[in-house]
C-alpha cells in the first residue's frame, strides 16, 4: 500500500513524500528508522479503477531510458542520493516518478540502491536488482546501468520484432471474424428469404450456410455471452500455477509459432545468465535469477530445478539434459564453456545465435503470411 507522510528531519524542516508499506505501521516505523520525527501518514488516494493501476506500468523502454539516465549523471559523478531526486522530479511516467521518490527517501535512510530498488519487484526484476548490487560490490555502477541499458534495449528490440509480426495477421483475422458475422446476420437472411420465396431447389450447402445463419440470428447473444463468461475463467484460470504452466506449454507446442517462442526464451535464458556472469554473480544465483526473468514457466521450472542440481554438484551442462526444451546444441556448447572456462563466451555466442535465429524466423513468419493476407 502507498502512504502519505509529513516527517520533520534532524534539522527541524518539514518533508513530505510517499513510502509503500503493509500497513501505517510499518510505514511509521521505516520513517522513524531513517531519522525522522513523523508529523501525518495517512494511505495515498486510491487509484480510480481500485489497487490495479491499468493506466501506471512502467514500460520496458522506460526502464531502459532509466537505466541510461542513471548511468549519465553517475559518469558526471553526481551523488546517488541527487541522481534519484533528479530523475523523481523530470521522469515522464507518474507511477515512476513516485518509486523513484520512495527510492531516493530510501536512500537517505542509509539503504543501498540494490536494497531500494529490490522493494519494488513490479518494476525492477530480480534479475535487473542482482546485476546493481554487482555493480555496487565492484564499483562500477555507471558501466552496470549502462550495461543494463543496452542488454534490456536489445531484449525489448527482441520481443517488440516478434509481437509486431503477429500484430497485423491478428487484425486482418478480426476484422475477417467481424464481416463475415456481419454478412451471417444481414446479408445472408435477405438471399435466403429471396431463394425462399423463389421455391427453387435450394443446394445443400447453401441450406449449411443458411442454418448457420439462422443459429447466429437466434442464438447469438447467448453464445456471445457464453463466450465472454469462458473468457473470464479462462483468465481466471491463466493466474493460477497450473494455469500459467497450461498456458506456458500451450504457447511452445502451438505449430511453428511455437518454435519462435522457444527460441526468444533461449535468447533470453543466454543473454541473462551471460550478463549476469560476467558480473560476477555466482552460477546457482545466475541460474535462480534467469528463471524469475524468463517469462515461461515450462522454462521457469527447468531452471529451477537445474539451479538445485547444480547445488547439489552437478554440472550446469548435465542438469539441463534430459528436457526437449533445451536443445541438445545448446548443452553442449555450455559444456565446452564449462571445460574451457569460458562460460561468458559461451553464453554470448548463443544469444547471439538464438538472436538471429529469432530475427529468421520472423522474416519468414512474415513472408508466409503477407501472401495469404
Amino acid at each position: 500500500m502507498l502512504f502519505k507522510y509529513k516527517v520533520l528531519d534532524k534539522s527541524g524542516a518539514t518533508k513530505e513524500g510517499q513510502i509503500d508499506a503493509v500497513n501505517p505501521d510499518v510505514a511509521i516505523t521505516s520513517l522513524q528508522n531513517r531519522g525522522f520525527t513523523i508529523v501525518s501518514v495517512e494511505q495515498a488516494d486510491k487509484n480510480v479503477f481500485g489497487d490495479v493501476a491499468i493506466f501506471e506500468r512502467v514500460s520496458n523502454k522506460d526502464i531502459v531510458i532509466l537505466s541510461r539516465q542513471i548511468s549519465t549523471l553517475f559518469e558526471a559523478q553526481v551523488s546517488v542520493l541527487r541522481v534519484f531526486r533528479l530523475l523523481a522530479a523530470e521522469s515522464e511516467s507518474p507511477i515512476l516518478r513516485k518509486k523513484l521518490a520512495i527510492i531516493a527517501d530510501d536512500l537517505q535512510g542509509g539503504s543501498s540502491i540494490s536494497q531500494a530498488l529490490a522493494k519494488h519487484p513490479k518494476i525492477f526484476s530480480t534479475f535487473y536488482v542482482n546485476m546493481v548490487r554487482a555493480g555496487e560490490e565492484s564499483g562500477k555502477l555507471n558501466e552496470t546501468f549502462l550495461y543494463l541499458a543496452n542488454h534490456l534495449d536489445r531484449s525489448y528490440e527482441l520481443t517488440s520484432k516478434a509481437k509486431s509480426a503477429l500484430v497485423y495477421p491478428s487484425f486482418v483475422m478480426v476484422v475477417f471474424a467481424v464481416v463475415m458475422i456481419l454478412m451471417f446476420t444481414m446479408v445472408i437472411p435477405k438471399l435466403s428469404a429471396i431463394l425462399l420465396e423463389s421455391g427453387a431447389e435450394i443446394p445443400f450447402f447453401t441450406k449449411i450456410v443458411m442454418g448457420i445463419s439462422d443459429f447466429l440470428i437466434n442464438y447469438g447473444l447467448f453464445l456471445m455471452i457464453g463466450l465472454i463468461i469462458g473468457s473470464y475463467f479462462l483468465v481466471r484460470y491463466g493466474t493460477t500455477k497450473a494455469g500459467k504452466a497450461s498456458f506456458s506449454k500451450f504457447k511452445i507446442s502451438i505449430p511453428y509459432l511455437g518454435n519462435l517462442y522457444r527460441k526468444l526464451y533461449l535468447t533470453r535464458i543466454a543473454s541473462n545468465m551471460n550478463t549476469m556472469l560476467m558480473s560476477g554473480v555466482p552460477i546457482i544465483k545466475v541460474i535462480e535469477n534467469t528463471a524469475d526473468v524468463v517469462d515461461n514457466e515450462i522454462y521457469r521450472g527447468i531452471l529451477m530445478t537445474a539451479a538445485e542440481e547444480v547445488r547439489a554438484g552437478k554440472s550446469v551442462s548435465d542438469s539441463l539434459v534430459g528436457y526437449d526444451e533445451i536443445p541438445n546444441i545448446m548443452i553442449q556448447m555450455i559444456k565446452i564453456g564449462e571445460e574451457t572456462g569460458e562460460m561468458g563466451m559461451i553464453l554470448e555466442t548463443l544469444s547471439k545465435f538464438y538472436e538471429r535465429e529469432v530475427n529468421n524466423s520472423v522474416d519468414a513468419l512474415v513472408s508466409l503470411i503477407e501472401p495469404a493476407m
